[in-house]
C-alpha cells in the first residue's frame, strides 16, 4: 500500500493519500488546502483517487474538496450529521479571515461500521462523535497492525476541542471511553494536526484519558 502524508494550509491538517500499486487506485483523507500539492502527489505514484474522505467538516479538513473533485473526479465522502457545518463553510471561512471555498456534493454519507474499498485498500468508518457530531475515526489493517485517523478526536498527548460549534464534551468522553480506548494498543495513531502515536500511549500517558 502507498502511504503518503502532506501538512497542509495554514492551519497544518495532516491530509493522508492511501493508494494500491496494483490497480492505481487511491484514497484521500482530509484533503482540506492544497489541491495541487495533493494532486501532484497522486500524479507521482500514478494513482487515481476514487474517494475523498473527510473525518469531519471543519475547514482545514474539507476545504479544497471542491478543488480536489474537480482534479480528480472522486467522489465526496462525510458523515451526514456534519452535512450542515460543511454547508456553512462560508461562517467558519470568516472566523479565519479567509475566503470561503466553493462548496460541493456530498456523494457518499458515511455511516459507522461501513467497510470502504478502493483496489485493494480497506477502510473502516468508525463514529466518533464529540469534536463535531459527524467525526468518524478510519481504521486500516496494515500486515499485523491497523492504522487509525482520527482525525481531531485524539491527538498525541491531547484531545480535540469542543467549544467549536456542534461539539460536545460528554459525547467526545464517552466516544474516547467506548471507542477510541477500546482499540488495540498497538494501533497506530494519525492524527490530524501533528506527530502520529499509538494507542498504548496515549493509555498510559495522555492526561485526558486517565480514568476514562
Amino acid at each position: 500500500m502507498i502511504f503518503e502524508q502532506l501538512v497542509v494550509g495554514p492551519l497544518q491538517c495532516n491530509c493522508t493519500i492511501l493508494g494500491d500499486e496494483a490497480t492505481g487506485d487511491a484514497i484521500v483523507i482530509d484533503g482540506g488546502d492544497e489541491s495541487e500539492r495533493i494532486s501532484a502527489v497522486l500524479e507521482r505514484y500514478a494513482l487515481h483517487a476514487r474517494l475523498l474522505l473527510h473525518t469531519h467538516a471543519h475547514i482545514d479538513h474539507i476545504g479544497a474538496l471542491a478543488e480536489l473533485k474537480e482534479r480528480t473526479h472522486a467522489e465526496g465522502a462525510l458523515h451526514p450529521a456534519d452535512l450542515p457545518l460543511y454547508r456553512n463553510l462560508a461562517a467558519q471561512a470568516a472566523w479565519l479571515g479567509v475566503a470561503p471555498p466553493a462548496l460541493a456534493a456530498i456523494e457518499r454519507e458515511l455511516g459507522d461500521g461501513e467497510v470502504i474499498r478502493a483496489g485493494g485498500v480497506t477502510l473502516e468508518v468508525l463514529h466518533t462523535p464529540g469534536h463535531t457530531p459527524g467525526s468518524c475515526t478510519f481504521l486500516v489493517p496494515h500486515g499485523n497492525q491497523r492504522l487509525a485517523f482520527t482525525g481531531d478526536t485524539l491527538f498525541l498527548g491531547s484531545i480535540g476541542r469542543t467549544d467549536l460549534p456542534g461539539g460536545d464534551s460528554t459525547r467526545m468522553f464517552a466516544t474516547l471511553r467506548e471507542r477510541v480506548l477500546a482499540l488495540p494498543d498497538a494501533t497506530i495513531v494519525y492524527p490530524g494536526h501533528g506527530g502520529s502515536t499509538t494507542i498504548a500511549r496515549e493509555r498510559a500517558h495522555n492526561p485526558f484519558l486517565q480514568g476514562l
